[in-house]
This record gives C-alpha cells, sequence and structure tokens, in this order.
C-alpha cells in the first residue's frame, strides 16, 4: 500500500469535506492530489542537504499520534499547516494550488486545495514521523546505520541501497516511488511540481 493509500485511509472525509464546505467525493479527490503534492515537494527539499536536515529536525518536533488511530481534523492547527506549506513550497504554494485544483473535475478549485493543503500538512508531517519511528531519529542519525536498516525495513527493500544510505530523502523517494506508486495520477502532479520548485528550496 502506498503512502498517499495509508493517509487517505487515516482522513474522515466527511469531517474533510464540511471542513471544505463541499461534498465527500470532491474532497476525496482533492486530498489524492494534494498529499503526493506535499510529499513531492518535502522530497524536493530534502535533494538539499540543508533542507534534509531541516526536514529530519521538524520531523522530530512532530507526534505520531496525529495519525495513529485516525485523524481527527480537529486537532490539526491550520495556522501551523500553513507554516508547513509555505517552507514547503515557499512562493510557490499558491501556483502549486492552483495547478492542482485545475487538474480536479468541476472547474477551478484552486482556492478548495489551497484551504486543503493547511490541513494536510500537519498530517503528512506526523505520518513521516510516525514512519521514522516516533520522531526519534532525528538529529541526522537518519543516514546512519540504525537509521538506514529502519529505512529498509520501512519500504520493504524496494530502495536497496539507495534507501539505506539516503536518509530522509531516501525514505521519502521509497514513498513516491520505488515499487510503492502513489494514486493514479499523481506521476503527472510530481512532473508539474518539477517544474514549479526545481531543485528543491533550502
Amino acid at each position: 500500500m502506498s503512502a498517499v493509500d495509508e493517509i487517505m485511509q487515516q482522513l474522515p472525509l466527511g469531517q474533510l469535506a464540511s471542513r471544505l464546505g463541499t461534498d465527500e467525493q470532491t474532497a476525496g479527490a482533492a486530498a489524492q492530489q494534494a498529499i503526493p503534492a506535499l510529499l513531492s515537494g518535502l522530497h524536493a527539499n530534502a535533494q538539499d542537504p540543508a533542507g534534509a536536515a531541516s526536514l529530519e529536525g521538524a520531523l522530530g518536533q512532530h507526534s505520531p499520534g496525529l495519525v495513529e488511530g485516525g485523524v481527527d481534523l480537529d486537532q490539526v492547527d491550520p495556522g501551523e499547516g500553513s507554516k508547513i506549506v509555505g517552507n514547503i513550497f515557499g512562493g510557490h504554494a499558491d501556483g502549486v494550488a492552483q495547478t492542482l485544483g485545475g487538474s480536479l473535475g468541476g472547474g477551478d478549485q484552486g482556492d478548495l486545495v489551497r484551504r486543503l493543503l493547511p490541513l494536510l500538512a500537519p498530517v503528512v508531517m506526523s505520518y513521516l514521523a510516525k514512519q521514522m519511528g516516533g520522531g526519534q531519529l532525528g538529529g541526522g542519525q537518519l543516514g546512519s546505520g540504525a537509521g538506514g536498516g529502519m529505512l529498509g525495513s520501512l519500504l520493504g527493500g524496494a530502495m536497496g541501497a539507495a534507501g539505506a544510505g539516503g536518509g530522509v530523502s531516501g525514505l521519502l523517494g521509497g514513498l513516491l516511488g520505488g515499487g510503492q506508486q502513489p494514486a493514479a495520477g499523481t506521476g503527472s502532479v510530481a512532473d508539474v511540481l518539477g517544474g514549479l520548485l526545481g531543485g528543491g528550496r533550502r
């Protein structure tokens, strides 16, 4: 099961739709686009050593509790989510929202995606913190032998040696590909984001 599918399973679509003022189908479709976008943005940032170190530190500060036993959006702080989105996408956040919104049916949904991203960003970070062992492998340890071994186990060997040495970047690369394919249509999302973000932010 892909990371996107696992996160989607934890989301209360009814609650999400209510927060966005839309129906569950639209909320679900938007989330299916937004989650890979957030992961792709994080992955782009993690390509830079400084970005990877910053992300590892941020994961160490996030509790995995948000995604354990199902997400309660009332526990999500949109203000914190907005800061995460800003750190991931920088000045490209509006462009990403418009791009993702334009790929949804029913006309331009850029505003909906813009409101959705801050709700999902803390959930994605909590999910990654859980995958990293509750955020206890921060401080540069993600690239060490212990962290690498955990990553190899987490990815089911899909990343091979790359996963073992890639730290948080290797983890995200494995979650985005390497035998664990995201939901249908996310390849184009990743391509678009790659064009928008270039080599990632620092």
